[in-house]
């Protein structure tokens, strides 16, 4: 009797750990919370941490590169310009300027108020194809294969102003990216022209739609047209239930972006299939533990 209890106790332990460690840890920009974000540098450390997908965001510049930046224009808050000098306001726009201007900017030195423990570093904004060359280099010494999570920056307001329009930003996304094998790509937007696009135009590519938004998770599916493979909401916006009912649907939860350890606990708690944060080190560390 008491072997046969203690037997049970094992698989159940057994099983949560296999729940709890297969939930995967995305580096958002990289490994922002320790590094500049979307550097080569922080995707390379956090892939050295253990990472195996990286979060990256892209914009295209006026020579039609895809380059790796959360903004379409230089970041007064992070960013030096090609002089040398602090940016002051939101003038440097990104879609106007060609990539080698770009890459004279420095967005790495002045470190980032909002994570103190971010080490700065003088880094350029990459692009797109150096952003992979030296991920499949770091996660190739380390024995793995990296997968890319790749958000288009975009939005009906800016299209022509800071973006192309939806389908003009999907094919040049898509020529930078086709050379990869789909599992280990996928491709995410808040703006669901973007996922439509995608979904129209290259249909064996996995998509995942971000949300910030109140709307339900149905109506947002709904508005949407279609069942995208990934639901990517706020970890704010879901709790247990919604989880599940997603799941039921045949939909991975992805929240973003979650950088607190309670947090982080209550997530994997709810049976997400990955977190994507700033703080890999943590969410890694975490896992392991648990």
């Amino acid at each position: 009797m008491m072997k046969s209890a203690f037997l049970s106790i094992i698989i159940c332990m057994n099983s949560s750990y296999g729940q709890i460690s297969s939930v995967e840890i995305q580096g958002h920009r990289g490994a922002r919370g320790l590094l500049p974000e979307n550097s080569i540098e922080g995707f390379v450390k956090a892939i050295e941490l253990g990472v195996h997908t990286v979060e990256l965001d892209v914009i295209i510049s006026a020579d039609q590169q895809v380059v790796v930046s959360h903004e379409p224009w230089l970041n007064p808050k992070i960013c030096l310009d090609e002089n040398g000098e602090q940016v002051t306001d939101k003038s440097k726009n990104l879609y106007k300027m060609d990539y080698p201007d770009i890459k004279k900017c420095d967005c790495g030195s002045l470190g980032n108020s909002n994570f103190p423990s971010q080490q700065p570093v003088k880094i350029h904004k990459p692009l797109l194809s150096e952003v992979i060359k030296e991920s499949e280099r770091a996660a190739s010494m380390r024995g793995w294969e990296v997968k890319y999570n790749i958000e288009l920056k975009s939005n009906p307001e800016g299209d022509g102003i800071h973006h192309p329009a939806p389908r003009d930003f999907s094919e040049l996304v898509y020529e930078a990216i086709k050379e990869l094998p789909r599992e280990r790509v996928n491709i995410q937007s808040f703006d669901k022209r973007i996922i439509q696009t995608w979904h129209e135009m290259y249909p064996d590519f996995i998509l995942a739609y971000l949300v910030a938004n109140l709307k339900s998770w149905e109506k947002n599916i709904e508005e949407l047209g279609f069942q995208p493979e990934i639901y990517s909401p706020n970890y704010r916006l879901i709790n247990k239930k919604k989880v599940e009912q997603i799941h039921a649907m045949g939909m991975k939860v992805i929240p973003w972006t979650v950088n607190k350890e309670e947090d982080m606990k209550k997530c994997i708690e709810m049976g997400v299939d990955a977190i994507i944060t700033d703080y890999p080190d943590i969410a890694l560390k975490l896992v392991g533990e648990r």
